[in-house]
């Protein structure tokens, strides 16, 4: 079968905040609720020339040629949220991420590292709040839709991801403002010294370390000076952090 060929894609993935809680408190009301988030969902993504490729449970995973229309898109269905009539379960709140970059296809489905980059993404938002890679920000340049400001949030380091992220968060004046704190591993307490550089290059290292950790308790990193034995021990600690 022959390689098929990467496409530049900005994928859009929603998912209910506290949907299981909520499930839990409104068995009976939560159907015509999950409803209409999706026909609030599917109109911001179709009328915006996106394609709902997968639901996941209450996750959509859209995708788009062009990150213009998934900022739009993002911005249509949030305001479609906000204006349904709510039953008991009262309005659902969604949170939302947007990543642009290369994927490949296989028949309706999408499949490449950055559909994992874009669901850790998503996990750092709050409900209400759309969260912007910055790939996805520099494709755009000063091309962005009407009245919308994509807001320098500062980098962070999400879950399982060894590079850390530069994130956005899409405003515009129809929509929440403020959040609390990206619910990244930088909102764990630890010890660990802040480190100035990025982490590249020693993958296999860190999955030897972290899988003899969940052997034992206690481990020695032998090497020779400047081979990197503290930098590598302190990258497990801060991915393991919450376990």
């Amino acid at each position: 079968m022959p390689e098929m060929p990467d496409e530049i894609i900005t994928f859009l993935f929603t998912d209910i905040q506290g949907s299981t809680r909520m499930w839990g408190e409104h068995p009976d009301a939560m159907p015509a609720a999950l409803a209409l988030h999706d026909k609030a969902l599917r109109a911001g993504i179709e009328r915006n020339n996106g394609r709902v490729f997968q639901i996941v449970g209450d996750a959509f995973c859209a995708a788009f040629s062009s990150p213009g229309d998934a900022l739009s898109a993002a911005v249509d269905a949030q305001k479609g949220l906000r204006d349904e009539n709510w039953n008991e379960t009262g309005r659902l709140k969604v949170r939302m991420a947007i990543y642009t970059g290369t994927a490949k296809q296989r028949g309706t489905e999408y499949f490449g590292f950055i559909l994992y980059r874009v669901s850790r993404l998503m996990s750092a938002a709050h409900g209400d709040q759309i969260l912007v890679s910055h790939t996805t920000e520099d494709l755009l340049g000063n091309t962005l839709p009407e009245d919308m400001v994509l807001r320098d949030l500062g980098v962070y380091r999400l879950k399982d991801m060894r590079r850390p992220e530069q994130i956005y968060q899409l405003t515009h004046p129809e929509l929440v403002p403020e959040f609390p704190p990206l619910r990244s591993l930088e909102a764990f307490a630890h010890n660990l010294p802040v480190q100035l550089t990025t982490f590249v290059g020693r993958d296999q290292q860190v999955e030897e370390v972290t899988a003899l950790l969940a052997k034992t308790r206690v481990m020695t990193l032998l090497g020779t000076g400047g081979v990197g034995k503290t930098r590598l021990s302190l990258q497990v600690g801060a991915e393991l952090g919450e376990e």
